[in-house]
């Protein structure tokens, strides 16, 4: 996605949300039934229904090329969660019937944040409860910026809640970043759950 073009998205399996998405901006390049038709029309998300046919494997699929990945259900169950999350998904929502929601989450993704719906961070950092990896030494300070970088927050947002300015908050970022084997905050967050780092 460049500066100021639109953000687009392909929907897998028929997905019934093509209207609300483009409703909220989003540019939809099509519905797609196979990771390769999605992943050919070059979207900046590709939006997978967990009610579709094999989503765990197309998510995977998908996020082991690169793509970033919504995973959308109408269940927030914290086993559908993780296991979406694990696959490969950078952002998970569950559909209330507001169309925003899912829109919001593809707008975060394409810009390269993470993009969970209220709770579900919290959720899949529970769920994970896995130790930190032991080759990984984070300082208090860094886990705290992470933590809150996991539930979603922006690095304002962050730096009013831990007193510090959000040039501080994008420096820990950095530092973070350069730290895991990820390469923006939607992989940070994904490393983060899958690590219990946060």
């Amino acid at each position: 996605m460049t500066a100021g073009s639109p953000v687009s998205a392909v929907l897998l399996h028929g997905h019934p949300r093509a209207d609300a998405l483009r409703s909220g901006g989003i540019t939809v390049l099509g519905v797609v039934d196979s990771v390769e038709q999605a992943l050919a029309l070059a979207p900046d998300v590709l939006v997978v229904d967990l009610a579709g046919p094999d989503a765990l494997a197309a998510i995977a699929a998908a996020s082991d090329d690169g793509a970033a990945v919504l995973a959308v259900s109408v269940s927030g169950e914290h086993t559908e969660v993780l296991a979406a999350v694990r696959a490969g998904a950078t952002g998970y929502v569950v559909d209330t019937g507001r169309p925003w929601d899912v829109a919001d989450a593809v707008t975060r993704l394409a810009a390269g944040q993470p993009a969970y719906g209220p709770g579900l961070a919290a959720t899949v950092l529970e769920a994970s409860g896995g130790p930190a990896s032991p080759d990984v030494r984070l300082t208090e300070r860094e886990s705290d910026v992470l933590r809150l970088v996991v539930e979603g927050l922006t690095a304002r947002q962050v730096a009013t809640r831990l007193g510090l300015s959000p040039r501080t908050v994008e420096n820990h970022v950095q530092h973070l970043l350069r730290k895991l084997p990820v390469s923006n905050r939607a992989g940070l967050v994904r490393y983060a759950i899958e690590h219990g780092l946060a």
